[in-house]
Order: C-alpha cells, then structure tokens, then sequence
C-alpha cells in the first residue's frame, strides 16, 4: 500500500512539474498545456504502475473532463473507435484458439515437422507463433498458453530443468525461442495488443495509413530472415549441449496422436481463421473494413459454438486492454490537437537543424531502441517515445513510411534486450532455465542481429514495396 501511495504521488508531482514549471508555449491553450501534463503523468505511470494500467487510464480520461478542456463524451470516445475493436475481436477469436487446442496442435505440427534438433525445435516454435501471431493480439497468451508449455516439456523431455541440467537442452531453447517471439511480435499488426496502438498514432496523428494488410507486407522479408537468423545466433552464443532431438518429433506426434482427429469446432474455427486472414490481406481489394471482417468472425464463432458468450465475458485481458487502449487512443488524439507536439518538434529542429535527416535518423534510431532498457512495457515505450521521435524526424525531412515503419517494429524488437521488455520475458525467464547474465547478453547480440537484418533487409524491401 505505501509503494501505491508512493506512486501516485509521484504522478501528482509529475503533473503539477509540467503544469506550473515548465514554461507553456505562447501557441497552447491552458487546458491544453493541462493535458498535457495529464497525459505526461499517465505515461510514467505506465512505466511505475502504482494502480494497473486499466484503472490508471480511466483516471485520466476523467480528469481530461474536468481539467483538460474535453467534455465526458469527447473523453470517451476512444471506447468507439474502430482499431480498438479491432483487438477485442482478434483476442475472441484467440481465445478460441488456445480453447479448442487447435493453436497447440499447430505449434506440434510444426514440432513434428522441424524438431529433429534443437535448432530445429527453436525455429519450429517460432514459427508456430509467427502463425499464431496473424490472429493472436496477445504475445503473453501466445507464449503463456500455447509456446512455453511445449518448449518446457521437451527440455524435460530430455532430462533439461532448472539448475545443473539447464545447459542440455532448456537454456538455449527459452532463450532462443524468447527471441524468435520479439521478431514475431514486429511482424504483425496483431503481433501484440500495442502495435495497434502505434498503427493508430500513424495513422490519426501523422497522417499515414497503416492497415493489417500493410504491416503484414513489411514485416514479411525482415522478419522471415530474422526468424531464421536470430535463433541461429543464439544457438551460437547458449549453445545446447544435445544437438539431435529425434525423440521431441516422436513427442510431437504422440501428443497430436492423444489429441485425435480434429474435431469439428476445430475445423470450423480453422476456416474462420483463414478466411479473416485471406479477408484482411486483401481488405484493399474489397474495402470491407478489417473491423467488420473481425467482428463477422467472432460473431460466426459464437453462433456456431466455437466460442461460448462466457469466454468472452471471462476473456479478462481483452476488457484491460479495452479500457487502457481506448482511453490512451483519446488522450494521444486530443494531446494532437493542443498543439504541443508541433511545438516540441519545432524546438527540437532549431536546437539539431545542422544535422541531415540520414544522421539524425541513425542517432534517434539507436536512442530509442536501447531506451527499452529502462521500460517494462513495449506499450510504455511507444506512447513515451514514439510520437516525439516521429515529429523531429519528420520535421527533418525524413521519409514519413520508413520513419514510420521503422519505429513501430523495432518497438518490438527491442523487447528482446531484457528479462522485463514485454510480457512473454518474465515468463521465459521464471523458468530458472536461464541466468540474468545469461539472457542479457543474448539480448544485447540479438538486438545488433535484429538492427542489422531491418535496417537492411527492411529498409530495403520497404523501398521495393513504395513505402519510402
């Protein structure tokens, strides 16, 4: 209870700091200059969580009411909006996944299809999760339900735990696998809840569309040649001390075989997800809003039986982020429109107009990706760092979908330095497989993998594809 109050406290400090110290620019209105600070104050307290994020937002669009120059109903009406939908259905339709098994009984196929070694079994779980991640807005249910169940009972399989026997087989595998996820995660728009957060800030606030479909073709060859590269780098680096893992095909297959045939809810469900996500890569062909395709989705499941009204009821982590997201997408659309961003970017030009754009890009790049060293939230990040960075580089001269697209996947990838970046880490990590100096280290090579396989491979195929 004293570290809550401790907390708060501080975000009260933080707020009346921005408000009365900080000198307003000429250009801003007061009550916008006091949403600012509220806004400011709900950012560190994202990073502090003195309350759960959820409650913390909520707070915040009441004071926007009363202090921040927006009425109740202005306040609220993020909670309408499409993209935060959007998430809410995807999570229904995940649930469903992990319900039915049919998301388990993907990641042992590709275990019996790849697991003939540890390597092997790193990128067949990898890519488990890749597919999983089309659909699955939540890596920590991805990874918490689906992947880290399976990868801890093949080490166990042969005779890897915790402790003196953690070098066999489990060590390289939570690590590896860990890394394979943050590159999976940068993947999707869906890859977790925030990207779409960051899709929305490009979209409302910078004026650049980014769609399911659209994220899907950038994150395709960087995050294809990252699969395959990270977990090799890792193997390298916390190599296994068995390298041939014919037994985990045969556990695979004994698995699936206990599973039986798939079952009709399955195959039902394996058609909706197929054809939501055939319906969203192609949403620029037929124009149906990827919102209405998702809720079709979920609605078909219910009907059909798939998914029953008491999941959704009980699908706790989607009404969080329904709270949190559709709050924070309000703040940072009204935070837009005080004023305060153009100024900041304003400043921050005059202060480094010397420097071309290439330069400051590289500089900002490397600050903002090794700041998620001080983050325990891949969504902390992206409201603290990611619009203010955007504006600078922009008002450099910088090109809007590089910068973009930049950003809003190496928020990901930088999840991967630490045991704390986002919240399949700190489940990997409980596992006792892995010691700090351990992960860190693998974190800090894979990062400098990561950098180099997207800022060429990426930035490249994103040239090929228009974006810049």
């Amino acid at each position: 209870m004293r570290k809550r109050w401790l907390g708060l406290a501080i975000l009260v400090a933080v707020y009346f700091f921005v408000v009365l110290v900080i000198p307003k620019p000429a250009a801003v209105k007061p009550e916008g200059w006091r949403l600012t600070g509220i806004f400011i104050a709900t950012i560190v307290g994202t990073i502090l969580r003195p309350v759960p994020s959820a409650a913390l937002v909520l707070g915040a669009v009441a004071l926007v009411s009363l202090v921040g120059g927006l009425t109740i109903q202005q306040a609220l009406a993020g909670y309408g909006d499409p993209t935060v939908w959007l998430v809410m259905a995807a999570f229904f339709i995940s649930r469903a996944l992990i319900n039915t098994g049919l998301a388990r009984r993907i990641a042992l196929l590709f275990v019996r299809l790849f697991g003939r070694s540890s390597l092997g079994i790193s990128y067949a779980l990898t890519l488990s999760d890749m597919v999983l991640a089309m659909m699955i807005p939540s890596n920590g249910a991805r990874s918490g339900g689906v992947i880290l169940p399976i990868t801890r009972s093949i080490a166990e399989l042969y005779g890897s735990s915790p402790g003196p026997t953690a070098a066999l087989l489990g060590s390289f595998l939570m690590t590896a696998v860990y890394q394979g996820i943050c590159v999976t995660t940068a993947m999707f728009l869906t890859g977790q809840a925030s990207n779409a957060l960051a899709a929305q800030i490009a979209t409302q606030q910078f004026g650049y569309p980014v769609t399911w479909s659209s994220w899907f073709l950038a994150g395709l060859a960087p995050g294809l040649a990252g699969i395959f590269a990270v977990p090799w780098v890792v193997w390298k680096l916390n190599p296994p001390q068995i390298k041939a893992t014919p037994e985990a095909t045969a556990f695979a297959r004994r698995e699936l075989a206990s599973m039986g045939a798939m079952s009709t809810s399955e195959r039902i469900l394996a058609g909706v997800f197929a054809i939501v996500c055939a319906l969203w890569a192609t949403s620029s062909i037929h124009l149906v809003d990827v919102t209405v395709i998702a809720l079709c989705g979920a609605v078909a499941l219910i009907i059909t039986g798939v998914l029953d009204w008491s999941d959704v009821l009980q699908e706790h982590a989607a009404w969080e982020m329904f709270v949190w997201y559709g709050g924070l997408v309000r703040l940072g659309r009204a935070l837009n429109e005080t004023g305060v961003p153009t100024e900041f970017a304003r400043a921050v030009a005059a202060t480094f107009g010397g420097l071309g754009w290439v330069w400051l890009f590289g500089i900002a790049l490397l600050i903002y990706f090794y700041a998620h060293y001080g983050f325990a939230s891949i969504t902390a990040h992206i409201l603290a760092m990611l619009p203010p960075f955007v504006i600078v580089l922009l008002a450099s001269g910088a090109p809007k979908g590089l910068v973009i697209y930049t950003f809003i996947c190496f928020s990901n990838l930088a999840a991967g330095l630490t045991h704390y970046g986002t919240t399949p880490s700190p489940l990997f990590f409980a596992q006792g497989y892995v010691s700090l100096g351990t992960w860190w280290r693998v974190g800090f090579v894979a990062s400098l993998v990561n950098l180099a396989i997207w800022s060429v491979v990426g930035f490249t195929w994103w040239k090929l594809l228009g974006y810049w």
